[in-house]
């Protein structure tokens, strides 16, 4: 049981604090629209801090007359609590509440839904088309959106592989159960990882609905199969998670009870194409948690077509997306405002501008309307359907080495296609910094580190050679020993990093080749990345001076083989001093989430590779 140690002086403080503030005057305004209620009661949300046990919280419900019970079999960590009270005594209960101490919020547990009009623009597309496109998927072609954003050009460089993306949603229809519920055939290629139904309080996040199934296709429907459509990050994988019931709606505490499961579960990547009007204080206590943890955050800015914010995409940390459609001009339905952070494909079923013979929507195969058990490919528009492009392209830069979820979005903002933002009114509060460009995104994220660390390891080169030779104290440098040396440096500081594009129209698309690409064109300090996922990078261990050190020490005496050390050591402390720099990634077991003290470790340890290459240039 956690929290089984408890001071009895701080549990006399929470009562007392509860009895006081009972005592005092109501200052709650009523309860907001859009609440859980039934037959005269509506449900609140206790969000207590981690530090209570689960007894403290439901004394202090019980003191102000409320039975608090946990929001699900995963909310006892979080601590979050919900409650069904008299209307009449809502706000003088959760006031009370409130001003407890050890009580982080008390509010309604609002309902929040689907943006429409998304669920009522379905149109069925043909299944004969001519597989002429690229990937081999047959109706690609219809996927102008994917053009729009240029995933080819990203593909070369990223599809995503490992990255974790939860979808909280209305579900996914990612296996069969019995005869109810089929597996979407589009996404039987497709991997998932456990996930959780907060609706039913099940480990069955199936879809009732057909929305989640569409955005997890275009996140990662399964591609190069012959069959059907893309996916953007087609080798990420899926963390289902069912927050929206059939009709499209769910709750504030279930929604951020997912949250808090996604981080906690290793989810890199959150999308949530839902929203409302109302701001809640648990919803963004759960978001501030998965952004300290290293989650991107991605959402769906709203469909209302009004100069308005929509939550959780207003929260600071979460990335909100706006909707394009085919001619790149922001959609009829696409909210706008200030919070705006970037705008991708969200589609436009009421127009065939692209000339095809079919609405101009986001296509993915998902469930056909009213079924669980059939499926069809289907064009959908909203901010529901840009969104999941975002998450996907987050995904992209995150299996490239980015993991720090500040750099991510940096990283989409600075890479957006803005070319007309003198063209269009407001543009930053429709467009906030441009269109998604995947293709600039994916670059940003490998060429631009890469070009980075190889320059600081050739200047650390310089500098300790124009060092050594004033003082007199550089030998001769041996022929032999010089491409030792230069492997050593490429391999430390950045690998072959280009290779991925050069050789995407190459190299077949085969696990073996793949393993031995990663290999070849990241830097050693990023190993781990490839081989455990980006929910393990950056090792701190991987990230130091200790592997420079243990070549050295190694093979030190011999010519060639201590010129390759050498080159390691000056390589590792370009790498280090260019992610200090950058601050692409959290490191692992650092307190704090990417912040000074990561920079002070990486700094450090540089600094003692590059006296290492110094000392051992010396010596040789």
């Amino acid at each position: 049981m956690k929290h089984s140690t408890r001071s009895t002086r701080a549990r006399l403080s929470i009562l007392l604090g509860l009895a006081l503030a009972t005592a005092a005057p109501s200052l709650a305004s009523a309860s907001p629209p859009g609440a859980l209620s039934k037959a005269g009661k509506i449900q609140i949300v206790v969000d207590a801090h981690d530090a209570l046990s689960d007894e403290d919280v439901r004394k202090l419900g019980r003191a102000a007359g409320v039975d608090l019970a946990l929001n699900s079999v995963h909310s006892d960590e979080a601590n979050l609590y919900v409650a069904w009270v008299d209307a009449d005594r809502a706000d003088q209960v959760m006031e009370a509440i409130r001003r407890t101490p050890g009580v982080e919020s008390a509010e309604p547990n609002a309902l929040l839904t689907i943006p429409e009009p998304l669920g009522d623009t379905l149109a069925a597309a043909p299944r004969d088309a001519a597989a002429n496109s690229k990937p081999n998927d047959p109706l690609y072609q219809y996927q102008w959106h994917f053009d729009q954003i240029d995933v080819e050009g990203a593909w070369k460089k990223s599809t995503g592989k490992g990255v974790i993306v939860a979808v909280i949603d209305t579900g996914v229809a990612y296996k069969d159960k019995g005869e109810s519920f089929t597996q979407t055939p589009d996404l039987k290629g497709t991997a998932f990882v456990p996930g959780f139904d907060f609706v039913d309080d099940d480990d069955e996040p199936l879809d009732e609905h057909g929305h989640g199934t569409h955005v997890a296709g275009t996140i990662a429907q399964t591609t190069n199969n012959g069959y059907g459509v893309a996916g953007v990050a087609y080798n990420a994988r899926i963390m289902p998670l069912r927050v929206l019931n059939k009709n499209g709606s769910g709750s504030v505490s279930d929604i951020s009870d997912s949250i808090r499961f996604a981080a906690d579960k290793g989810a890199k990547v959150i999308n949530m194409s839902l929203g409302g009007p109302l701001p809640s204080l648990a919803m963004r206590s759960a978001i501030q948690y998965a952004h300290e943890k290293g989650v991107t955050i991605v959402a769906a800015a709203g469909n209302s077509g009004r100069r308005m914010r929509s939550f959780p995409a207003a929260y600071n940390h979460v990335i909100a997306v706006a909707a394009t459609q085919y001619d790149r001009k922001t959609t009829f339905y696409s909210q706008w405002g200030e919070f705006v952070d970037i705008a991708a494909p969200g589609g436009n079923t009421r127009v065939d501008q692209n000339r095809d013979g079919r609405p101009d929507g986001v296509m993915q195969q998902t469930l056909k309307p009213g079924s669980t058990a059939e499926h069809d490919f289907a064009l959908y528009m909203g901010t529901s359907m840009a969104s999941p492009h975002v998450a996907a392209v987050a995904a992209l830069i995150i299996a490239n080495g980015t993991t720090n979820p500040d750099k991510v979005e940096q990283i989409l903002k600075d890479s957006a296609d803005s070319s007309d933002k003198d063209k269009i009114d407001k543009y930053t509060e429709r467009f906030g910094a441009g269109i998604l460009n995947a293709n600039g995104a994916t670059g940003s994220s490998s060429f631009n580190p890469g070009l980075l660390r190889i320059g600081v390891a050739l200047l650390l080169l310089l500098i300790i050679f124009v060092g050594l030779l004033k003082k007199g104290s550089l030998g001769a440098a041996h022929a032999h020993s010089r491409l030792p040396l230069a492997i050593g440096l490429v391999m430390g500081a950045s690998g072959l990093f280009f290779l991925p594009a050069l050789l995407a129209h190459v190299h077949p698309d085969a696990a073996a080749c793949a393993l031995t690409l990663d290999l070849l064109s990241r830097p050693l300090a990023m190993l781990d990345l490839t081989l455990l996922g980006p929910g393990a990078h950056q090792n701190a261990l991987l990230a130091s001076v200790a592997i420079p050190l243990g070549a050295l020490a190694l093979l030190l005496g011999h010519k060639r083989l201590g010129a390759l050390a050498i080159g390691l050591a000056i390589g590792f402390a370009g790498f280090l001093l260019a992610e200090a720099w950058m601050m692409n990634s959290d490191v692992q077991w650092i307190p704090g989430s990417a912040g000074l003290l990561d920079r002070a470790w990486l700094v450090a340890n540089g600094l003692l590779a590059a006296s290492l290459a110094h000392l051992g240039l010396k010596r040789q």
